[in-house]
């Protein structure tokens, strides 16, 4: 049971005798409908329940003094959206270790033929060049043009970012109390790359510890990067959808869904159904929380290249948990945590595991708001806002196909469109859930008005 049942007589089979029409009424249009013979508290109100309004943009963007900074954060979001998936092509076309220097002020690539020599000279000199040495000038172009495109996404979002914050400063449009959030984001897109170059540098010979034949990035680098990315995708999504739909807007439903329960529900339930309410806002939370982690999972499985390995499912070579070769296969000394990070058996069954825990964590977070919102109770009362449901369907949505996607790259040995599209699946489901758990903070006990009854609010605190 997700949701504990109500107690009293304001029961599912008392409110499902609430005759309700087949579609949503318009927002300026009452809703009729007959009443139960008991279990309503207030019978004039429960004649007029409307659905909560949809936290939407204001009718002309310039109408919203926060719009011009939430327009850089989502753009600067889709810009790394981009430079994630093309992140991810770099690595599966095995492109990352061309360029072996970091020129911040270079921007163009080789332009004559002189000059490409040069610089397939100078990857020569680095470890991945012995084990590639029948690769000709023209492969070596088009690996470098995949590095060097990534890095220019990378500085173009820099670019981006940074000259819209300082038309914020300047113009003295940074809404208030975003000043440090603002800037801190910056920080983190210039660390990332930063992080990037470090994560080069441990393929083009330090920090190899031996661990495989083939020259790689090391895992551990691979996974901050692409964690770093991610975060700063996450802040600045977050940000931007604070940005749109300001407090003054969540607290004004926060005081329908307050007032609903008040006039309709008898006090002896207020406080299970805004205890109900709260959990599946927790539920949200650790969905997402869970998708961020399976990321960061899938991260070891690619600086491992443990997706070419094991490719049946939902067995390992006919193993639930393949144990011999995680005993025996690298690493073979030090600390046995190491193996979770490095052991391709290991790494992959890990990832597994996270996303069958993620995807029953989205399943359970649907099926609890779909029952919240289409319940006897819920149909009535009408507590979810249509934004709240869109981004609960899309994550449920999301979550199917990216379970497929990755089944489907596991089963194929990792066809390159195919784990370029599962890369780009888990930023979906992350986004999703991002936009789920926004549209749920009315529902925070922070968000409710003191005017609340003393049974609710202790409720909604405790759950």
């Amino acid at each position: 049971m997700f949701l504990k049942p109500i107690t009293s007589r304001f029961t599912y089979k008392a409110m499902s005798r609430l005759r309700l029409p087949n579609s949503l009424p318009n927002r300026n249009k009452s809703m009729s409908a007959s009443l139960p013979p008991s279990g309503i508290t207030n019978p004039n109100l429960a004649t007029s329940v409307r659905p909560l309004f949809r936290l939407t943009l204001p009718k002309s963007f310039s109408d919203n003094p926060s719009a011009p900074a939430a327009a850089l954060c989502l753009t600067t979001a889709g810009v790394i959206t981009v430079l994630i998936s093309v992140g991810g092509l770099t690595r599966l076309t095995k492109s990352g270790l061309s360029m072996v220097h970091w020129s911040p002020h270079k921007l163009s690539p080789p332009q004559t033929r002189e000059e490409w020599e040069v610089e397939f000279e100078h990857y020569k000199k680095f470890p991945e060049w012995q084990q590639r040495k029948s690769m000709t000038l023209d492969d070596f172009k088009f690996i470098f043009y995949w590095e060097w495109g990534h890095r220019m996404l990378g500085r173009l979002v820099g670019a981006v970012y940074g000259t819209g914050l300082a038309a914020l400063l300047v113009t003295k449009k940074v809404p208030k109390g975003y000043h440090g959030r603002l800037v801190g984001l910056m920080a983190l897109g210039g660390a990332q790359g930063a992080v990037g170059w470090w994560m080069v540098k441990s393929g083009l010979g330090e920090d190899r510890r031996g661990d495989h034949k083939e020259i790689r990035v090391s895992p551990y680098r691979l996974a901050a990067h692409l964690c770093t990315a991610f975060v700063t995708y996450s802040g600045l999504v977050w940000t931007g959808l604070e940005l749109l739909y300001p407090e003054a807007d969540r607290r004004q439903v926060a005081g329908s869904v307050q007032k609903r329960i008040q006039d309709l529900v008898p006090k002896v339930d207020q406080a299970q159904i805004l205890a109900n309410l709260r959990r599946f806002r927790g539920m949200a939370m650790v969905t997402t929380g869970l998708t961020f982690v399976t990321v960061a999972s899938g991260a070891f499985v690619a600086g491992n290249s443990a997706g070419n390995a094991y490719n049946d499912w939902p067995y390992m070579n006919d193993q639930f948990l393949p144990l011999t070769d995680i005993m025996e296969d690298y690493p073979h000394e030090g600390p046995f945590y190491r193996k979770f990070f490095e052991n391709t058996a290991l790494v992959q069954f890990d990832h597994r595991m996270l996303a069958y825990l993620t995807s029953g964590a989205v399943a359970g977070t649907v099926y609890t708001g779909l029952n919240l919102h289409s319940g006897a109770i819920g149909q009535s009362l009408k507590l979810l806002t249509p934004q709240a449901m869109t981004a609960l369907k899309a994550t449920g949505v999301i979550a199917v196909g990216q379970v497929s996607l990755g089944i489907s790259t596991l089963m194929l040995n990792v066809p390159i469109h195919l784990a370029a599209t599962h890369q780009l699946g888990s930023l979906a489901l992350l986004t999703s859930g991002l936009c789920l758990t926004h549209s749920l903070r009315y529902l925070a006990p922070g968000a409710f008005r003191k005017t609340a009854s003393t049974a609710a609010v202790a409720a909604l605190k405790k759950a």
